[in-house]
């Protein structure tokens, strides 16, 4: 989740966030974390006009462990819909 918005409940502030991806339309965001115990995890948030743009948690991936960051992302693609197309576009 970039800057923009204040971080969910969802995501504990020990975490780490390490990649924050956007869709194209900048209103749904994926973060990929690590805890401090080494794992790794993810969530998916939107953000909609009537909430000012504070970013929401849509689902509750982030109680998922992951002990790769590899797995993670693996995880989150299959999961979230536009995620796959959001990393193709960055490819570019």
């Amino acid at each position: 989740m970039s800057g923009k918005g204040r971080v969910s409940r969802r995501l504990d502030k020990s975490w780490l966030v390490f990649d924050s991806i956007e869709n194209d339309e900048h209103d749904r965001c994926v973060d990929l974390f690590s805890r401090p115990d080494g794992t790794f995890g993810f969530e998916e948030f939107r953000r909609d006009v009537e909430d000012t743009g504070v970013w929401t948690p849509v689902h509750y991936y982030s109680g998922i462990v992951y002990t790769a960051r590899r797995d993670a992302l693996d995880a989150a693609t299959r999961a979230v819909v536009w995620l796959s197309e959001a990393l193709l576009g960055r490819a570019r």
